[in-house]
C-alpha cells in the first residue's frame, strides 16, 4: 500500500495542527486503509536496528516543557508483533540483523502524526529504529528491503523532517518567516525526489544548498532515505503545507 515520508514538527503539532495537521487528516482520510502501520521514526534511534513486538505500545512522552496536556495524551493502538517479527525475519534474510524490543512503545514521533491521520487508534502499529550514525546509504538499503513488504495491507510511515537544525530555533512563533536556507534546501530535495536522483540525495550533505545546516545532526533525515529505499522508484507526491518556527519545512511525500 502507501509509503509516507511526514515531517512532524514540534511535538505540539496535536494541540496546534495547523494547515500540516489538515493536510494528515486528509491523508487519513484518503488513502487507502492499512491492516497495519509500520513506524520508522526519527526519534529512536539506536546503535543496531530494533523493532517492537509490543502488542500495547505505550504512548511515550519523550518531549520537556510542553503544556501538560501534552502529557496526558494516549494513542492507544494495538500492536503488531507478527508484523514486526516477519519484518525482522526479512531483514535477517538481507544481512540486516534486527534486535527484537518486546517492550517498546511510540514515541511523538509516531504517535502525533498518527493521532492526527488516524484519531481513533484503531490500527495496529509497530515502530523499527532509525541508526542516524550509519548514514542515508544504509537506511536507502534498509528501505529496498521493505519495498517487498508493500504487497501486503501495509502502511510505511517515516517520520522526520525535511529541515531540522534546532540551533536555529530562534522564536516561539509558529508562523515566523523561514530562514533563507529553509525552502532552498527543501526544494532541492523535492527537485532530486522528483527526478529520482537517488546518489545526490544520498550526497545532500555535499551538494544541496544548506544541507549541512538543514542537518547539522541527521537522525530527521534517516526516515526519509527508508521511504525512499522502499518507493523504489515510483513517482512520488510533494505536499508543502507550511514552514513552522521560522526553521521547520513540514513537508510531506506520498509515493502510492
Amino acid at each position: 500500500m502507501s509509503t509516507l515520508f511526514i515531517s512532524h514538527g514540534a511535538p505540539s503539532l496535536v494541540l496546534e495542527p495547523g494547515k500540516t495537521g489538515d493536510l494528515l487528516a486528509a491523508l487519513g482520510q484518503s488513502l487507502p486503509r492499512p491492516e497495519a502501520i509500520l513506524a520508522v521514526s526519527a526519534h529512536w534511534d539506536t546503535q543496531q536496528p530494533r523493532i517492537s513486538t509490543a502488542p500495547h505500545p505505550e504512548t511515550i512522552h519523550d518531549f520537556g516543557g510542553f503544556p501538560p496536556a501534552m502529557y496526558e495524551m494516549q494513542y492507544p493502538a494495538q500492536g503488531a508483533p507478527e508484523l514486526a517479527q516477519g519484518v525482522a525475519e526479512k531483514l535477517a534474510l538481507h544481512n540486516i540483523p534486527v534486535n527484537i524490543d518486546p517492550i517498546r512503545g511510540l514515541d511523538h514521533g509516531a504517535w502525533v502524526p498518527l493521532m492526527l491521520m488516524y484519531p481513533d487508534a484503531d490500527i495496529p502499529v509497530t515502530q523499527l529504529s532509525i541508526q542516524s550514525h550509519a548514514g542515508p546509504r544504509a537506511h536507502y538499503a534498509l528501505g529496498q528491503v521493505l519495498a517487498s513488504l508493500q504487497s501486503q495491507k501495509l502502511m510505511l510511515m517515516c517520520s522526520g523532517a525535511i529541515t531540522h537544525n534546532l540551533h536555529d530555533f530562534f522564536t516561539a512563533d509558529r508562523h515566523a518567516e523561514a530562514l533563507h536556507y529553509v525552502q532552498a534546501f527543501s526544494d532541492w530535495m523535492a527537485e532530486k525526489i522528483a527526478e529520482n536522483d537517488i546518489e545526490s540525495l544520498l550526497n545532500y550533505r555535499k551538494l544541496a544548498p544548506g544541507g549541512i545546516r538543514a542537518h547539522p545532526h541527521e537522525d530527521h533525515l534517516m526516515p526519509l532515505f527508508v521511504a525512499l529505499g522502499a518507493a523504489a522508484g515510483k513517482h512520488s507526491t510533494r505536499h508543502q503545507p507550511e514552514t513552522t518556527y521560522g526553521f521547520l519545512a513540514m513537508d510531506a511525500y506520498l509515493w502510492p
